[in-house]
């Protein structure tokens, strides 16, 4: 059966030779200076230790990996070329102290560190939703970094830069999406070898319509951690395939 991720990605590599050089075609091109977006909106933090509170989230084009339950497929490819003075402005212009640049996977793009730096320098909290598979080396680091750790239930496990757990910071958070009990297993044992609630806080996430939340609130229970269960508040509060929310 294919997938959702399957017919978008056939969709826009027919004409390329190979699909990772095609994951990535919505760089193509891009002028120095830019960088390809596929949304600026305001609303509120649906994840994180920030969550409920009003934020803006700059969101960017394409993404390295296929995570299997991968909610913002139309992310991949779809985005516009815009120059990081605009995109910085319209930020601040929506006005909210917290900001998040997500994606896709940010840190594909050069220019977002710059971007990074000059919200800092505003004196903008800034939070990166990064996938892991991607040094955070240098990220500037007033920057918090959501460090999503793959679990082998994503099916993309072999893509995690492992020495990104070396470079976090207590403002940092890391996240594990479980697809199943073996999922979640596997995540207290690598929290566990890492000694990841030393370091900051650690976030468990059900992924939607694959896990019951409520389920792995037990688990959670279970293993006596101080281990922070994450709701999407985004798909309680509105429609789980709205966009711009």
């Amino acid at each position: 059966m294919t997938t959702e991720l399957e017919t978008i990605d056939a969709r826009a590599t027919e004409d390329l030779p190979g699909r990772p050089a095609g994951r990535l075609r919505a760089l193509a091109g891009k002028p120095a200076g830019t960088l390809v977006i596929h949304e600026i909106y305001r609303s509120l933090q649906g994840e994180s230790t920030f969550a409920g509170i009003p934020c803006v989230f700059v969101r960017l084009s394409a993404c390295n990996l296929r995570c299997v339950y991968c909610d913002t497929p139309h992310a991949f490819y779809q985005g516009e070329t815009v120059a990081v003075d605009e995109i910085l402005a319209r930020a601040l212009e929506l006005g909210d102290d917290l900001v998040e640049i997500t994606g896709g996977e940010p840190l594909l793009q050069d220019e977002v560190y710059d971007l990074m730096t000059r919200l800092c320098d505003h004196g903008r909290t800034v939070l990166i939703e990064t996938s892991g598979a991607i040094s955070t080396e240098r990220v500037d680091p007033r920057v918090r970094v959501i460090l999503d750790i793959k679990t082998p239930g994503s099916g993309e496990v072999a893509a995690n830069v492992w020495e990104n757990l070396d470079r976090l910071k207590s403002i940092d958070e890391v996240k594990f999406v479980v697809v199943d009990r073996a999922d979640f297993d596997w995540s207290i044992g690598v929290i566990a070898e890492r000694k990841l609630l030393d370091r900051c806080p650690v976030l468990m996430s059900a992924a939607f319509g694959r896990v019951d939340p409520t389920d792995l609130a037990a688990w959670t229970l279970e293993t006596r951690l101080p281990l922070r269960l994450q709701i999407q508040l985004h798909k309680i509060l509105w429609d789980p395939k709205a966009r711009g929310v």
